[in-house]
């Protein structure tokens, strides 16, 4: 039981994340052709910013090392893998971790699914500016790093802030020992 106390958060989170991939992925390929473009009706004006396409990708997030997909497949079963084995070990009061964790662990199996029944493509849909194409997967491995980046660097600035008053609590009390030795000896 404690088991599966200490997994339900993640398995909410991954099955959440990649039950939305998995959808909208489903839809740009059922609904446009490869390479077809979508932008709402009414909104044409905004393509050259923002746009809905079908494409894939044998890489990783972002176009990045095109044809490398069975790597990238083994390394995110390592990934899942080690937040499978680390995520009860966490504190429970390190939220950001664990939703680190869980965003990166649904990106990266999100993309695996992809991967093993595509091909070893992947699809990706969201076209912003000339910036490369991507998914709700990409998207969450990437949001997922900067929480654990902003996580590490807030609690690192606490631990330091707490050893900081904890040290200036010691010398007001060695002075205050200093102040009371020097009034003994005051007549």
């Amino acid at each position: 039981m404690k088991l599966v106390r200490a997994y339900t958060g993640l398995l909410v989170l991954v099955s959440a994340i990649i039950g939305l991939d998995q959808w909208t992925k489903w839809l740009v390929r059922e609904n446009i052709p490869f390479m077809g473009i979508w932008v709402p009706e009414g909104f044409e004006w905004i393509a050259p910013y923002a746009r809905i396409v079908h494409w894939y990708n044998t890489g990783a997030a972002f176009g990045m090392f095109q044809g490398y997909g069975w790597i990238f497949t083994s390394l995110a079963f390592v990934v899942a893998g080690m937040i499978i084995y680390y995520y009860p070990r966490t504190d429970p009061q390190d939220w950001w971790l664990r939703l680190a964790m869980g965003m990166q662990m649904s990106g990266a199996l999100g993309n695996v699914i992809d991967r093993l029944t595509l091909d070893w493509k992947v699809t990706d849909f969201i076209s912003v500016g000339d910036f490369p194409v991507w998914n709700v997967a990409d998207a969450s491995i990437s949001v997922g790093v900067v929480i654990l980046l902003i996580g590490v660097w807030w609690k690192e600035s606490r631990e330091k802030r707490q050893i900081s008053e904890h040290e200036a609590g010691q010398d007001s009390a060695e002075d205050q020992h200093v102040v009371e030795q020097t009034d003994e000896y005051a007549i």
